[in-house]
């Protein structure tokens, strides 16, 4: 019994670990492209070219038209538009309970 109830716990906790690997799903299937930024964020490009920006924390920040964000690979990508509301959309669908 006692097993069995180790077991469980342990699926549970790796369970639990697992969701955050897989936090930003819809916003990924609904970008073009997407980018790891070097301050350990991500920037969506969006299928109609628009960009939303994610912090390390995968939160939905600011992005001022015409920031130069550079890229983990030394290049810098130049923002043309700030999405923030379709990017917090997006990643709230991945928490429906919420």
């Amino acid at each position: 019994m006692k097993l069995k109830i180790a077991i469980a716990a342990l699926f549970a906790a790796t369970a639990t670990l697992s969701l955050p690997a897989f936090a930003d799903h819809k916003a990924r299937e609904a970008s073009r492209d997407v980018i790891s930024l070097a301050d350990g964020g991500t920037l969506y490009i969006f299928q109609d070219g628009k960009m939303a920006k994610a912090n390390q924390f995968g939160r939905a920040v600011y992005l001022k038209n015409g920031e130069v964000l550079p890229t983990t690979d030394g290049k810098r990508v130049q923002a043309s538009s700030n999405e923030i509301a379709k990017l917090t959309t997006l990643l709230m669908e991945d928490y429906p309970g919420d």
